[in-house]
């Protein structure tokens, strides 16, 4: 194997081109990262590169960068390709690569990936895609389909290879790689060498540069780490109470995808709290404005993926918001690593669900901190804290406003309808507080059928499963013994029944238990006003009251279980009434004596 030792320099002195080195200026790019200044050089000369380092070291530009070099947009066929172990991986990296190749004209990028509809994915390949980021799984598909032709493949990368060997897809990515052209220039990463990916690297990779980059202890940083478990209601609720509650200078909310930076700020803003979206869709110039307003106090929110963020310095920041986790351990101590600047003190709460509680440990090894339990402020705290900020207001008007004349009107109406001033007063403090009361309504009790973490989990198994399920978490088949018997579902018999159907079913993992707690959850439906449910292999038929609100329905059409929309929608078919619920055993006919 050829081995280098470049020290780490700016981009400027790596060999790529101009309109990549643009690019990485308006995006916050000066110097390379270790993994980046010895792996760039030898992918642009074209050896074949097998990297040793950790996520969260940079290994997307690593790769990603020579790569977008080498590609020629005249050709609408696929010329880089990248196996990524998990779909919100893939998302991330097919994220990265368009912000690297914002002036590469012509340029387009497919995600491939289960759990979505193979509609959408045909058009992107369609069109000519010159660059495909997907999972092992459905790669294949797509090869075996013929919809995915690498015949003019350039590079070809494994991304977190160990994690791909962890979670089963050794006899896929071999089957794959199979299929990539002998002159396909081949690249693979990964945070350790277990056998196997040695085994893959001598097969695949012809006398490649091993860049070995060695793991560094991170600084432990001045910021206070917690975690709400998500339950009983949503996160846009916990969000906004937050933002309500707690005393920040200015928050930064970490979410997984551009779209959601957009959903979450308008979500925001019409609770009363504006927030800036900041997202690779933004040109330099409306990233720069937006940046330029929250450290100048502008505005005091900013929703923001990973890509975007990175290096982002600003001193004010002191709360940092993970509204999704990463989809890597490392970039989780990127994130919180906004706040506690230059020795100030910072704050980090993550919203975790129950599924993704076995993260904490690794962001715990990884800050040499603790992740302390965080407990959302109840409908108490918040009556009180409304009722204090009211008061202050009402003492600073009387302290700045000459009211003379609002005296003379309230005492004038005081005397023509013989109200005391005391109702007077009341009347108008009810009228005020109409859009946020002072005594909010008591939160919703959490149902024990309803399972709202299962509607935004990965499609099949998670990056995780694998090895939580060989210690016996997460399936918690060791652990049956300690649960107490679930009790029957009671389900009404004096209902006037219809049936819906969801497009979602068997094959995007979905189980009787999820339809029921999406549904329940979302329009706070009792789950006995839920009748049968038969799951297909792509749609579900699902039992519902008749006669539906309009309000309910808008509301369960974009309601997603397993990534997927529900896309609800009323439907002829005839349920079978006396089918066991939740039970997909058939009774076999007895053979005739």
């Amino acid at each position: 194997m050829l081995n280098i030792d470049n020290a780490s320099v700016g981009f400027d002195g790596l060999g790529l081109p101009e309109n990549l080195l643009s690019a990485l200026k308006t995006l916050g790019f000066e110097n390379a990262t270790p993994i980046q200044s010895k792996t760039i050089p030898p992918l642009l000369e074209g050896y074949d590169v097998l990297g040793e380092a950790q996520t969260g070291t940079g290994k997307t530009a690593a790769f990603g960068l020579p790569a977008l070099a080498k590609i020629d947009t005249s050709i609408r066929k696929p010329q880089l390709m990248v196996l990524a172990p998990t779909r919100e991986l893939a998302m991330q990296v097919a994220e990265a690569i368009e912000s690297f190749a914002k002036n590469i004209k012509g340029l387009k990028v497919a995600t491939l990936y289960g759990g979505q509809s193979y509609g959408p994915q045909f058009q992107q390949l369609e069109r000519g895609a010159q660059v495909v980021v997907g999972t092992p799984g459905r790669l294949m598909d797509h090869l075996r389909r013929k919809s995915l032709k690498l015949d003019q493949l350039k590079v070809c990368v494994l991304d977190e290879a160990d994690e791909m060997l962890n979670m089963g897809f050794l006899e896929d990515i071999t089957w794959t790689l199979d299929h990539v052209p002998e002159s396909t220039q081949m690249c693979l990463f990964s945070a350790t060498m277990p056998a196997g990916i040695r085994k893959i690297a001598n097969r695949f990779l012809k006398d490649p540069v091993h860049v070995k980059i060695a793991a560094v202890k991170k600084e432990k940083a001045n910021i206070t780490q917690y975690a709400w478990k998500v339950s009983g209601i949503q996160k846009i609720t916990a969000l906004t109470r937050i933002a309500e509650i707690v005393d920040y200078d200015a928050m930064i909310i970490f979410v997984r995808t551009r779209n959601d930076t957009v959903d979450v700020a308008e979500k925001l803003e019409r609770a009363g709290y504006p927030a800036l979206a900041l997202n690779g869709d933004m040109n330099q110039q409306q990233r720069e404005r937006t940046i330029d307003q929250l450290k100048s106090g502008g505005s005091s929110i900013l929703v923001a993926t990973d890509v975007v963020a990175r290096g982002l310095d600003i001193p004010r920041i002191s709360l940092v918001i993970n509204y999704d986790l990463p989809s890597d351990n490392e970039s989780y101590v990127h994130r919180i690593g906004r706040t506690g600047r230059a020795g100030r003190e910072g704050t980090s709460i993550s919203f975790v669900r129950p599924r993704e509680m076995y993260s904490l440990r690794h962001y715990e090894r990884l800050t040499s901190g603790v992740v302390k339990p965080y407990d959302l402020p109840n409908i108490q705290e918040i009556g009180k804290k409304r009722i204090e900020r009211t008061r202050t207001e009402i003492a600073e008007i009387i302290a700045e406003k000459d009211l003379t004349a609002m005296r003379e009107i309230i005492e004038g109406m005081a005397a023509e309808s013989e109200l005391s001033m005391t109702d007077l007063a009341a009347a108008l403090l009810f009228q005020k507080q109409l859009k946020q009361p002072l005594q909010p309504k008591e939160d919703p009790k959490p149902r024990r059928d309803a399972r709202s973490d299962n509607r935004n989990d990965r499609d099949g198994r998670g990056r995780n499963d694998s090895r939580r399920d060989a210690r016996g978490e997460g399936r918690g088949r060791d652990n049956r013994s300690e649960r107490a018997p679930r009790k029957a579902k009671e389900v009404r018999n004096d209902v006037d029944w219809q049936t819906y159907r969801l497009e979602v079913g068997k094959e995007h993992g979905a189980k009787p238990g999820d339809i029921v707690g999406a549904i329940a959850n979302e329009i706070s439906l009792d789950s006995s006003y839920i009748g049968q449910i038969n799951l297909h292999e792509r749609h579900t038929f699902v039992q519902l009251p008749k006669g539906m609100p309009d309000k309910s329905f808008k509301q369960l059409k974009n309601v997603r279980i397993r990534r997927q929309a529900l896309e609800i929608s009323v439907s002829d078919a005839a349920l079978v009434k006396d089918r066991p619920r939740r039970s997909n055993r058939t009774e076999r006919p007895r053979r005739a004596n």
